[in-house]
């Protein structure tokens, strides 16, 4: 399979597996599955933040949050250490089943490796796509998540995040077209 019939065929085997994601978000106008979303704008923020970037890294960002719904964060203990074994666990889930899918249209272990690599947020890559992890937040979930935490607990996790971004992504935010409370907000946290 050619290259770019094999990138193809990679996008499409995520979106078909995002596309089931019971959960919808409103973005830009439209109601849509929020795994399928949160992958199409990770890779759209990608190519912002790197135009040249290897196909590679634009599928890692793909499938980021991949399946995504099937490991409900309730399954876990409640408080920050139940938060951050529920994040590590999707990680590894996410790049074992992009692994099966990538090697299903014909990408060699070695392609496999470096994207699993990016989706777990290491290598080569794994910052581009944790940058675009952290904007798809900022434009997909801030407004929701303003309205379950309090002002205080709502500034630390901005300030958490925006630790975790580049300097390119952080200056990406401008570009995200966001309400006044969000502006607000985020401000506020980076100020």
């Amino acid at each position: 399979m050619r290259s770019l019939n094999r990138f193809a065929a990679a996008v499409a085997a995520i979106d078909a597996a995002n596309v089931a994601d019971p959960t919808s978000v409103t973005v830009r106008g439209a109601v849509r599955p929020l795994a399928l979303v949160h992958g199409e704008l990770a890779a759209e923020w990608v190519a912002v933040l790197a135009p040249d970037v290897d196909p590679l890294v634009l599928l890692a960002a793909r499938a980021h949050h991949l399946r995504r719904w099937e490991l409900p964060r309730s399954q876990y203990a409640a408080g920050k250490a139940g938060y951050l074994k529920w994040k590590r666990d999707q990680r590894q889930r996410h790049a074992r089943d992009v692994g099966e899918l990538l090697a299903e249209v014909g990408y060699t272990a070695k392609e496999i490796e470096q994207v699993q690599a990016m989706v777990l947020r290491q290598g080569s890559g794994g910052q581009l796509v944790e940058d675009a992890a952290c904007l798809v937040f900022i434009e997909t979930q801030l407004a929701a998540v303003a309205t379950q935490l309090d002002h205080d607990h709502l500034i630390e996790v901005i300030r958490k995040t925006a630790k975790k971004m580049s300097p390119a992504a952080l200056a990406a935010v401008a570009l995200i077209p966001l309400g006044e409370a969000e502006q607000s907000l985020l401000a506020a946290a980076l100020a």
